[in-house]
């Protein structure tokens, strides 16, 4: 970075000075850093005796001494040096001076696989069959796995799976979860549910849910959340199991806690902090009480967690399915509530103004302090990483940028009027390699928008793939990185068939504020990729879609994603950045799941990325 630009973060890790997408210096406004500092607060004096040491094997620590209590339960000493054959892991260090604090050793690179793979970029939700109820499940992630093993495809990548509140309005946004560590029952295949009955469900519901032209939540989940309590009380009837017993004990103190705020939610409302006073802090003991008190429907929700896991290990079968990590969580969560002394309270996190939206966004997350979060040990991140990866081999981190620094957005003011505050990125990352490495997990982070520079280097020294995106990159394709995910689109972004028809420019000229100006040229931008590749302006559609899977099919890249929504020529993307007018998250893809092989585009995208796989073997 610039020593301007280093210089002008000050001891809160607000950044004055930046440069924007376009490498123009923006500054602060002194109102923006005032608000901020008072949001943040000051760390405490001995926070750096008090905070994680994040190393790796045959570093120098300087002075620090002491034993070391290892995971496993062996102990160790430091003298400075960590040893060069120091465990890795989550180790407690005693200091000579009575100090107890977390060591993290780790690897400093993430897992990799061992060869190139195309795979598929799946939003769930609208992945629907006619046995799914209206909202793609598990179930049709197993016949998505199933499809791509057929086709000889190695991995999917799909949205975040994380829960929401589970009240209606169900939250529509996969990336504003109530929790990054645990996932959405919506999700659940009823049928595979042990104990399910046909006649808890109304087949007409059943019906109207299939029919329906968007993906409705709040319906499905008010059929399920029915049919899966029936399916719980007997499976209690019938002395429960004690598989779920074990796996519940090994989960821990952060499942019941999560269970309980469910419950909470269900009786109280989805926001914490409309709960009564004494209901809004985990660790009381009215708290503790309710779950006594109501036993049986935090067993409820927790029994439902561990239908997830069952379900979500039988449908990645053993393939690599990245599960996306939203950058934050709502504030009125279940995370929130439980880790509150570290999260921001009048700000939210976004982006300032870049290509792919003129006025900047808002996500609507509250951020952590960045010292609070150091002072809680890394462990709303460590569970975060963790709960994500289980159970699926993947990750992919969605705005990596925000592990360096994140845009917080002062509470009332616009997008443009946020500031950078930076966080601690060498130990944040070096945290994700330790877990990709024991996961045996890729990790993808998705580096779009404003990059400053030196995070692509840091990336690249930890093996975390890098996403490159056909639509953003400039440069020719064959000179991408081959540390990196390929892709022609993103959910964020217009599919081919809506770039090349222009529908996709007319769907965000009446559903968002953005100047026509910005909408026109940046469709005229994107179909210059194409065109240059020899691409007719007469060409079809599918043609188009052809074109520019053979454009990505040039890149060098460990993982080439293809979306489902270029295999079907569907013309609407997921989801357009800066609007609530629009159905975002809840367009269905137009061919069922289990009837993607019959379609001849489909087919044809495979073909073509296969063969330049083949090519280069």
């Amino acid at each position: 970075m610039d020593n301007g630009l280093r210089d002008s973060t000050d001891a809160w890790g607000i950044q004055h000075r930046w440069l924007d997408a376009d490498d123009v210096p923006q500054e602060v406004s002194d109102a923006t850093v005032a608000r901020l500092r008072e949001v943040i607060g000051e760390a405490p004096d001995d926070l750096e005796q008090r905070a994680p040491l994040v190393t790796r094997p045959g570093r120098d620590l300087g002075p620090v001494a002491g034993r070391v209590l290892c995971e496993d339960g062996t102990e160790r000493r430091i003298e400075g040096r960590v040893p060069d054959d120091m465990p890795l892991g989550y180790h407690r260090l005693h200091g000579p001076d009575g100090t107890d604090r977390l060591l993290v050793v780790s690897p400093g690179r993430c897992w990799l696989p061992s060869r190139r793979s195309w795979g598929w970029a799946v939003q769930l939700y609208g992945a629907r069959s006619a046995a799914s109820w209206g909202i793609g499940d598990l179930g049709d992630l197993r016949t998505l796995r199933e499809w791509t093993e057929r086709a000889g495809g190695g991995f999917l990548l799909v949205n975040p799976l994380h829960a929401v509140a589970p009240t209606v309005p169900l939250e529509p946004s996969p990336y504003l979860p109530a929790t990054r560590r645990f996932r959405n029952p919506v999700y659940l295949r009823v049928q595979d549910v042990p104990g399910w009955s046909a006649d808890d469900a109304d087949p007409d519901a059943v019906r109207r849910l299939g029919d329906s032209p968007l993906v409705d939540r709040d319906a499905a989940w008010q059929l399920k959340r029915t049919v899966l309590q029936a399916a719980y009380d007997r499976f209690r009837s019938a002395g429960g199991d004690p598989h779920f017993d074990d796996w519940r004990e090994q989960r821990g103190p952060g499942l019941q806690e999560f269970a309980t705020w469910c419950a909470l939610a269900e009786e109280h409302g989805p926001d914490w902090h409309q709960w009564p006073p004494v209901l809004q802090r985990p660790d009381t003991e009215d708290v503790a009480s309710f779950g006594r008190t109501h036993a049986t429907e935090v067993g409820f929700h927790a029994w439902l967690q561990w239908q997830l896991d069952v379900q979500l290990r039988s449908a990645t079968g053993g393939l690599t399915v990245l599960q996306d990590l939203p950058i934050g969580v709502s504030g009125g969560g279940a995370d929130a509530w439980a880790w509150q002394e570290g999260v921001a309270q009048g700000v939210t996190v976004g982006a300032p103004p870049d290509a792919l939206n003129t006025l900047g966004q808002d996500w609507g997350s509250p951020p952590m302090v960045p010292w609070r979060l150091r002072l809680a040990e890394y462990e709303p991140f460590i569970e975060s990483v963790r709960g994500t990866i289980a159970g699926a081999g993947g990750l992919r981190i969605d705005h990596v940028m925000g592990l360096f620094r994140l845009w917080w957005i002062p509470e009332g003011a616009d997008a443009t009027e946020g500031a950078y505050v930076r966080y601690p990125s060498d130990d944040l990352l070096d945290i994700v390699a330790l877990e990709s490495h024991r996961a045996e997990a890729v990790v993808v982070g998705e580096d779009l928008g404003t990059v400053e520079p030196g995070v692509p280097e840091a990336l690249s020294s930890r093996a975390l793939l890098s996403y490159k995106v056909l639509w953003f990159e400039e440069d020719d394709p064959s000179e991408w990185p081959a540390e990196a995910l390929a892709t022609v689109t993103t959910h964020d972004l217009p599919t081919v068939a809506g770039l090349w028809t222009g529908s996709d420019a007319e769907d965000q000229l009446a559903t968002t504020g953005m100047p026509e100006e910005d909408v026109r040229q940046g469709r005229a931008d994107l179909v210059a990729k194409l065109t240059r590749s020899g691409l007719p302006t007469d060409a079809t559609p599918e043609q188009a879609v052809d074109a520019a899977y053979r454009e990505l099919s040039r890149a060098p890249s460990l993982l080439l994603s293809l979306s489902l929504e270029d295999a079907v020529l569907e013309e609407h993307r997921p989801n357009v950045p800066g609007t609530v007018e629009r159905d975002n998250w809840r367009l269905p893809l137009p061919v069922p799941v289990d009837a993607l092989d019959d379609v001849p585009s489909a087919r044809r995208l495979v073909r073509t990325v296969t063969e330049a796989l083949a090519g280069d073997a």
